[in-house]
């Protein structure tokens, strides 16, 4: 009776530790499921971006040169791009210099020095002026214009959907947009609305992406403040338009 206790005992415990090691590898399981850390992806994924944007400042501007110097990697370009465009602006707006008269001026300066030098390189013992042929590639304008089109096109079918009254949200969008524009131009001309531009676009992307992780955050709450005040909005005044009524109408 003993022996038969005795063999008994270590098949029990067997199968005790059997029990035990697979309720272990279960908790153990669930607990990894449950405290495993985000993946850096999954964090990175998360964090908020303004408009949406997915790929760095440089990429957005377009990468390249021009990115270059918008964001002032190339500081002496930068600088010189800037002074040039401040240049104008003050002979064009503060001196009131005429665009006409400008390049006029400039082509007789250009034409009669390259002309003297021309006939007169013999007595003042000289080479003649080197001027090279200039011809103007096909390639980059097409691209151009194949790009502008495409833009233009996608503006066009954006108003033609406003216009038919297929989108109230794009429609107020562009009403305040243009009230807007129109405002600011009431305070100043066409060409300082441009310097003003171009001054923003030299100093406002160079700033977000020095700061970009202190301004996100910031954008992230104005923008949900803003997205609340629009369904507040929506619902107490864009819901009552009767827009179905409009376009059985229309119809």
């Amino acid at each position: 009776m003993a022996e038969e206790i005795e063999k008994s005992m270590p098949a029990e415990q067997s199968l005790m530790d059997k029990i035990s090691e697979k309720i272990h590898h279960h908790d153990s399981s669930s607990d990894s499921e449950y405290e495993k850390p985000d993946s850096p992806s999954a964090v990175k994924a998360k964090i908020y971006r303004l408009f949406g944007r997915e790929k760095p400042v440089h990429k957005v501007l377009g990468g390249g040169k021009p990115a270059d110097v918008f964001l002032w990697r190339d500081k002496k370009l930068s600088a010189a791009v800037l002074g040039v465009a401040t240049a104008i602006w003050v002979l064009f707006e503060l001196v009131e210099y005429h665009l006409l008269s400008l390049l006029c001026h400039v082509w007789i300066l250009a034409l009669g020095g390259l002309f003297l030098w021309s006939n007169a390189h013999t007595f003042i013992k000289k080479s003649p002026p080197q001027i090279p042929e200039i011809h103007v590639p096909e390639e980059p304008f097409l691209l151009i214009a194949s790009s502008l089109r495409n833009e233009l096109n996608q503006g066009f079918v954006i108003l033609r959907s406003i216009a038919l009254g297929r989108d109230l949200k794009k429609f107020l969008m562009v009403v305040v947009g243009l009230w807007i524009i129109s405002v600011v131009g009431n305070w100043c001309n066409f060409l300082t609305q441009v310097y003003i531009c171009f001054v923003l676009l030299h100093t406002v992307p160079m700033i977000y992406e020095k700061h970009e992780d202190k301004v996100d955050p910031f954008a992230e709450k104005a923008f949900k403040e803003l997205h609340k005040h629009y369904l507040v909005f929506d619902e107490k005044v864009v819901s009552k338009i009767p827009i179905a009524s409009l376009k059985a109408k229309l119809g």
